[in-house]
């Protein structure tokens, strides 16, 4: 095979907990899941260990080389599984810097897409190579639903997730991670945790009750680096969902209504400047593809 089509899929953090430091690292709680607003990545084999990426959409084009997961992640993978590099394309749908995983969506593509181009089956070297590329790498390596701890590597998968459909906001500025783990550490603040109890309300079922749990510890500390992330939550939230909130450290705000007609009706009567998205939840593995570390290959470009 010498050309791979990946989906690399956004996440939303329906619970973020803050629950202390370790080794300079601020360490979560959190109930995440994997949505359908993807990045599409085309890799293409090469004769040499070299790899290069070139980006499209959302204004990714900008990104330096050194700053750019995907390409870290095909170097990372050539330099530890001693493969050829490949020649990456990457369409970005996911915004930048707001909270959704785009980034670490697009190392994970990259090593799903590498691991098919190469036929690397050491699944477990995998994964902790995706340890090193981002915090929410490794989780989108699968999705699904998932309660993530640590810095994002220790993950308790939980079955597939119900079916859920949001509103998603995304302001026309984004919030950078650092800035916010800074400015939260600045702030102060503590806030009781939630993702215990919101998770105890998805076992049993009732998602309308873990909704009401849906929040951000990290909210207050975006809405001091950007008034946007404030903004987006107070919209998705002004049309009266089950449960809003932001994900990750934003600036990306997202409202779950009881079905896709709500979505789409608060879609519509959104009067503010950022781009937006009705979106519902992925199982793991996001199609059926049986192996677990595969989102999609082949599929994709007519989608």
């Amino acid at each position: 095979m010498n050309v791979v089509r990946q989906n690399a899929y956004a996440k939303l953090n329906l619970t973020l907990d803050v629950v202390g430091r370790e080794n300079g690292y601020h360490m979560l709680d959190s109930l995440v899941v994997t949505v359908d607003l993807s990045d599409r990545i085309v890799l293409k084999k090469r004769k040499d260990g070299r790899s290069s990426v070139v980006m499209h959409g959302m204004g990714s084009e900008s990104i330096p080389p050194e700053k750019n997961h995907a390409l870290r992640a095909a170097e990372a993978f050539s330099e530890t599984f001693g493969t050829n590099g490949a020649d990456i394309t990457v369409h970005k749908n996911i915004p930048i810097g707001a909270g959704l995983g785009g980034s670490s969506a697009d190392a994970a593509g990259v090593l799903l897409g590498m691991r098919k181009l190469y036929g690397v089956a050491d699944d477990p070297a995998i994964g902790a190579l995706a340890d090193t590329l981002g915090s929410d790498t490794k989780f989108l390596l699968t999705g699904g639903l998932a309660r993530m701890r640590g810095r994002g590597n220790v993950l308790d998968f939980l079955g597939p997730p119900p079916q859920m459909f949001f509103l998603v906001i995304c302001p026309e500025r984004g919030v950078s991670s650092a800035a916010c783990y800074e400015m939260f550490d600045r702030l102060g603040e503590t806030f009781p945790p939630v993702t215990e109890k919101a998770l105890a309300c998805l076992e049993r079922g009732d998602t309308a009750q873990a909704a009401r749990y849906f929040s951000d510890h990290l909210f207050s500390a975006a809405k001091n680096c950007d008034i946007c992330a404030e903004k987006a939550y107070l919209a998705a939230k002004s049309f009266a969902p089950l449960g809003a909130s932001m994900t990750g450290s934003g600036s990306a705000a997202f409202a779950l209504f009881e079905t896709k007609e709500l979505a789409d009706w608060a879609q519509s009567r959104y009067r503010g400047k950022g781009k937006t998205f009705v979106v519902k939840t992925c199982p793991r593995g996001a199609s059926s593809i049986k192996n677990p570390f595969v989102l999609s290959v082949d599929e994709g470009e007519g989608e």
